[in-house]
């Protein structure tokens, strides 16, 4: 069996590249990997697309990787909250892009990523600026807004359970967007609050199987730092 657990966020984001795009799991702060994305921060990565609900929340998480250059377009559905000032700084000096996406129909792109699909017809959109340069069309007499799969080099997803096979259990609603991030990229790379033995997840409750992970490491739920291994 191979062995995905890594000792530390550091050596679980060593591989993220220049230019990579970047799927980041949590909906405002819950669920958010905030100590993968720390690790990101530190190896000074640049060029990143990332894609999450949002810009970011102060200066930390995705806050603080845009405030240290590392992202250079963001794909979210919202993009003006008061938290993301950092953000909005960059992004009015013209220093970072954004792709303004309604949750349901980024949600639905990810999961026809993962799906292997190749888009789906919508009606979100229609007639608002969502809609340019994207083709219309035309099923039972309605029209229909034709939507692209999105997927990523890597998605950074926080969990609550995983075993040595990787089979993943979310707490409550840090379950948001990261089950199907972790579908929808090359490579998945997680922090989880906790490590059981194999079988200790009963099969029923795996939310994510491990088959989509490749590594993971574990960060204390509370003080968000690495969990010594072992």
């Amino acid at each position: 069996m191979k062995n995905k657990r890594v000792a530390n966020p550091a050596e679980a984001v060593s591989g993220v590249f220049d230019g990579a795009t970047v799927l980041i799991g949590g909906f405002g702060l819950g669920g958010l990997p905030e100590a993968l994305l720390d690790a990101l921060c530190d190896r000074k990565v640049r060029g990143l697309t990332i894609v999450n609900n949002n810009s970011g929340h102060g200066e930390t998480g995705i806050g603080r990787l845009i405030g240290e250059g590392c992202v250079a377009k963001v794909i979210c559905s919202f993009p003006t909250s008061k938290a993301a000032y950092v953000f909005k700084e960059w992004f009015e000096a013209g220093k970072i892009e954004v792709e303004v996406v309604p949750q349901g129909t980024l949600a639905e792109r990810i999961r026809c990523g993962g799906a292997g699909l190749g888009g789906f017809l919508t009606r979100t959109g229609l007639g608002t600026e969502i809609a340019e340069n994207k083709k219309v069309v035309a099923v039972n007499g309605r029209e229909y807004l034709l939507e692209q799969p999105l997927r990523g080099d890597f998605a950074l997803v926080e969990a609550d359970l995983v075993d040595p096979r990787g089979n993943l259990t979310y707490r409550m609603a840090a379950r948001n967007f990261n089950p199907v991030m972790a579908t929808a990229a090359d490579q998945v790379l997680v922090q989880a609050n906790r490590e059981v033995g194999l079988g200790d997840i009963d099969p029923a409750v795996v939310i994510t199987p491990g088959l989509f992970v490749d590594r993971y490491c574990i960060v204390d739920s509370v003080a968000k730092t690495p969990a010594r291994a072992g």
